[in-house]
């Protein structure tokens, strides 16, 4: 059994919610420097490396070899089946290549690395609600699936990133009301969290 397997539908519903109602709590009650962040989120060069070490990283401990092959085991490496052949070569190709597009390719990083690391995300929320038999739990997997769509089109077409900002961020009304729409998507995803996720269903 993979670790993310072991993770309860509520323990991440107090991740997930824990982070949707802080990034949407800072966005309603500090608009003007939230936008004013989003807007150049795009060109953030500084934290595009950072999120994309961070997402490289993470495939990186998803798919080096065993102890064997390798210098240390990964807790969360995971079994490539017919693939597993790959994973020296993939152990040692997946830093040369976070090294590469964080030095060559500068535009957009940040939102490649954002993009990157919402797929990453998106597979423990995934795992966690998998055959739960808990109310509201498709709370999760909406979100997850919502992250994996977002995350490909950071990841391929960042532009579309910087164009939905330029849309959420031209009315403070507008961004005001997505703002409000996010914060109650994660308060409830705590609610369930609390009241249904950590109890088996009657």
């Amino acid at each position: 059994m993979h670790p993310y397997e072991k993770i309860s539908l509520s323990s991440a519903g107090f991740v997930l919610a824990a982070f949707l109602i802080a990034i949407h709590l800072w966005m309603v009650l500090k608009p003007n420097s939230a936008m004013t962040y989003l807007k150049g989120f795009s060109r953030n060069y500084g934290i595009g490396r950072i999120l994309m070490g961070i997402g490289m990283f993470w495939f990186w401990m998803l798919i080096i070899p065993d102890r064997g092959k390798f210098f240390f085991t990964s807790p969360i490496a995971m079994d490539l089946q017919d693939f597993n052949s790959l994973k020296v070569i993939l152990a040692i190709g997946v830093p040369l290549v976070t090294y590469l597009v964080i030095t060559e390719c500068k535009d957009f990083l940040s939102v490649r690395g954002l993009g990157l690391c919402l797929l990453m995300a998106a597979a423990p929320l995934l795992a966690a609600a998998w055959q739960e038999p808990h109310q509201f739990k498709f709370l999760m997997p909406l979100y997850a699936y919502a992250m994996i769509i977002k995350g490909l089109f950071m990841v391929g077409m960042p532009y579309m990133f910087r164009d939905a900002i330029t849309w959420a961020t031209s009315s403070a009304g507008r961004f005001k009301m997505l703002s409000v729409v996010g914060l109650a998507y994660g308060v409830a995803v705590l609610a369930c969290a609390t009241l249904f996720w950590g109890k088996l269903p009657a």
